[in-house]
């Protein structure tokens, strides 16, 4: 009769550990994805006209269809703490920018895509005493749920290979610009 009874109580704590386990599993947070991506450019031209060029007033001189929506302040103008929209497709963007020290060749933005994913954004501008200035960018984006995972490791991918396109475009600012000023002299 104690073995039964044992065996019983056994077999009862078998069906608790494994409905237990399972409802861990349930109630397990989800893995969301969380990627960082850097990559470096080169622009020529000094540091004191190539930092402004990463506020995102002056962006829009060298970025193709850049377009922020300023919310503060107004009328526009690139410091810490400028808040404006961005369309990403179908979704509007929120961003801030978190610090824009020239001294410290430092900007951060922070932006959240709906209620998908959200994206940290650093740029170091380094001095270099030339005509040429190294810029390094780092991207962290997180997905907020599940669904947002193939979009987060879509984004990183394009992330990789936007340092030769920011080269590019910014070098053809710069040109147009030194361009237009000597053609004005």
């Amino acid at each position: 009769m104690i073995a039964v009874r044992e065996l019983g109580l056994l077999a009862l704590l078998g069906v608790a550990v494994v409905w237990t386990d399972t409802q861990a599993q349930q109630n397990a947070a989800p893995v969301l994805a969380h990627a960082e991506t850097e990559f470096h450019l080169s622009a020529r031209a000094s540091y004191e006209q190539v930092f402004p060029l990463f506020g995102a007033l002056e962006e829009k001189k060298w970025a193709e269809g850049w377009n922020p929506q300023f919310v503060y302040p107004t009328p526009a103008h690139d410091q810490r703490g400028m808040v404006f929209t961005v369309e990403h497709g179908s979704k509007t963007g929120v961003w801030t920018c978190t610090a824009f020290d020239q001294n410290a060749g430092y900007v951060q933005y922070v932006f959240m895509l709906g209620n998908l994913m959200v994206t940290v954004i650093d740029i170091h501008v380094t001095k270099s005493g030339s005509h040429e200035t190294p810029v390094s960018v780092l991207y962290e984006r997180t997905a907020l749920r599940p669904e947002a995972n193939d979009h987060v490791a879509h984004l990183a991918t394009g992330d990789a290979k936007s340092g030769p396109e920011w080269e590019e475009a910014i070098n053809g600012y710069l040109a147009k610009a030194r361009s237009a000023a000597a053609s004005s002299q």
